[in-house]
């Protein structure tokens, strides 16, 4: 089943070529000349859209052997209308299934395709989204109730070809059918995702692709009880008006001197990470008529008003009536915790850091609005970090930081004060080891060839402090 005419027509041509080789073939070997001219009998190639046809309809299931399909890589925040009303009309309107990728639908239809025949086997391409952070507490609980067991899989690997200026995407690859695996094998890449895989035998290989059972962790939006929200930082949907660069922001200073206090810092993930700065007008307790003295200002919340009313949303367009606001205003009144949302795969740890009331976090940063360098510390743990590969989604190869990451991660339950003042206190050491080297980005220190000795020996101490937490002795042997 192919979508577009043109590619159906093009694959149509190839089986017919395909079956007249292999009709000389066998006339070359029998000795005998095989024409089948002119063709009668075509490949079954549909041309149509493959959530909104019936399946038997193209091939009934209890004639069908095989599933094989590369459907499109499609996120929720980018689908069409038609394509949200195949999501809707396949998943229906219930649960949080609109989070999930487009090519979650494939696995619903194949699913119950099967069921009318538990012999057929089937392999999808698919993003690898699919197996990592929320979707995967959405998506697979009920894969797991129809009874798909995972036969096959390759984790994340890059795939790419030779049309000119296609993009290279990260896919995983799951064979999966209604019965068991003699032989699970999971294909690894390693750090090498263009590469060749290694094979690893499996005994039961569970919807984060790992051999374990199938133990899903829920897709929670809170955290548990007595711990402190992870929430994005404030996003301003503003066309780009409302920041300003290095050079913008001197320039309007030079010439409005008194718009100095209007102009904050605004650190995303790569600014944090890289120690870049971008500025934004903060600008919700200026009086108009302060406002009105600043043309340039004025001009750029002219700009915010028109962007916002162009709008698809009606949440953003009603914001229209207030330029000088962002649209969603999380910022913290007190110091704060912020953690990149997406950090390279290259650090063995995600560079989380403080920041104060007076730097604007965007909503490429997830924060805490916490100063405890107990916290703190939790979150620059080995502990931690592990817990986030496993579990965190993925943009390409990079790691993406969600609260689905946070909120599931097991605290220590048991800790004694005394062992939670080792974490808060081995935490401060991190912080005073990144002190040594002023004016050197947060990239340069986590980097694995160029991380400071001083700084590896803060966090082994602070592993340290976190391992005795979750252990009854303490770490004492």
């Amino acid at each position: 089943i192919e979508i577009e005419e043109w590619p159906a027509q093009i694959a149509q041509v190839a089986m017919w070529l395909m079956d007249h080789q292999m009709n000389l073939l066998t006339g070359e070997t029998f000795g005998q000349a095989l024409v089948r001219l002119p063709l009668r009998k075509a490949a079954n190639i549909v041309h149509g859209n493959a959530l909104q046809l019936d399946w038997n309809e193209v091939i009934p299931a209890r004639k069908c052997n095989y599933i094989f399909g590369n459907p499109p890589f499609i996120g929720h925040q980018w689908r069409t209308e038609e394509q949200a009303s195949d999501m809707q009309r396949i998943w229906g309107h219930g649960g949080r299934y609109r989070r999930l990728d487009y090519v979650s639908c494939w696995y619903w239809l194949a699913t119950k395709y099967m069921q009318a025949n538990p012999a057929i086997k089937a392999a999808l391409v698919s993003t690898n989204s699919i197996c990592q952070g929320e979707q995967v507490g959405i998506l697979w609980p009920w894969l797991l109730d129809q009874g798909v067991i995972i036969q096959f899989a390759h984790r994340t690997f890059q795939w790419k070809n030779e049309a000119a200026g296609v993009a290279a995407v990260h896919c995983v690859i799951i064979g999966f059918a209604l019965s068991g695996a003699e032989h699970p094998l999971i294909f690894d890449y390693g750090q090498n995702i263009s590469g060749d895989p290694i094979t690893i035998k499996a005994k039961r290989i569970n919807p984060y692709l790992v051999d374990a059972q199938d133990v899903i962790l829920p897709s929670r939006t809170q955290p548990p009880e007595g711990r402190p929200q992870l929430i994005k930082g404030s996003q301003p949907t503003d066309g780009g008006h409302l920041v300003l660069s290095d050079e913008e922001r001197d320039s309007l200073v030079t010439r409005y001197p008194f718009t100095a206090s209007w102009v904050r810092p605004y650190l995303g993930g790569r600014e944090l990470i890289n120690g870049l700065t971008r500025w934004v007008l903060w600008l919700k307790e200026v009086p108009p008529n302060d406002l009105r003295k600043a043309p340039p200002v004025l001009e750029r919340l002219d700009g915010v008003r028109d962007a916002r009313g162009k709008s698809p949303t009606k949440s953003v367009q009603d914001y229209a009536s207030y330029p000088a606001l962002f649209t969603q205003d999380r910022q913290p009144n007190c110091q704060y915790i912020a953690v990149p949302e997406v950090s390279s795969e290259r650090r063995q740890f995600i560079p989380v850091g403080f920041l104060g009331p007076d730097v604007i976090a965007s909503n490429q940063l997830q924060i805490i609005k916490s100063s405890d360098t107990f916290i703190f510390g939790l979150l620059c743990s080995t502990m931690h970090n592990s817990w986030m590969r496993s579990t965190a989604g993925r943009m390409k190869s990079d790691f993406r930081y969600a609260p689905s990451v946070y909120n599931n991660f097991p605290w220590p339950t048991n800790a004694s004060e005394k062992q939670k003042e080792a974490i808060a206190s081995a935490g401060q050491g991190v912080l005073d080891a990144r002190a040594q080297f002023p004016g050197t980005s947060l990239a340069d220190l986590y980097d694995p060839l160029t991380m400071p000795p001083a700084l590896s020996k803060a966090h082994q101490a602070l592993d340290k402090a976190v391992d005795a937490a979750y252990v009854p002795s303490g770490g004492k042997k």
